[in-house]
């Protein structure tokens, strides 16, 4: 989840290792503060299917196995291994503990 360089630079790299399936997942209609060079290399990975982008996506739920998505009205469940929330300088603790995400803040360390 994201929509800048961070985030498709993450899904890019999940993307590229064999046996994956990846979706980054998108609120925005379009990704408008990223790279073009991280653009350009995103519209290759979705023309080979290494990476499906949902735009105009909110998250709904994250569960042990699956991920539901609003998109336009429409639900999505994706089943999935592992999430990777790519949020930007402010991440949103409460929603994410909202959705029974467990969050651990680690201050200076790595």
């Amino acid at each position: 989840m994201g929509g800048g360089d961070s985030a498709l630079e993450a899904a890019l790299a999940c993307a590229d290792e064999r046996g994956t399936t990846v979706t980054l997942s998108y609120r925005s209609e379009a990704f408008s503060r990223v790279k073009q060079q991280n653009r350009e290399r995103v519209q290759r990975a979705e023309g080979s299917r290494r990476l499906k982008v949902l735009l105009s996506s909110n998250v709904e739920e994250i569960g042990d196995d699956a991920v539901v998505l609003d998109q336009g009205g429409k639900k999505l469940k994706l089943k999935n291994d592992a999430v990777i929330v790519c949020a930007g300088g402010i991440l949103p603790t409460p929603f994410l503990k909202e959705i029974g995400v467990q969050v651990d803040t680690k201050y200076g360390t790595a």
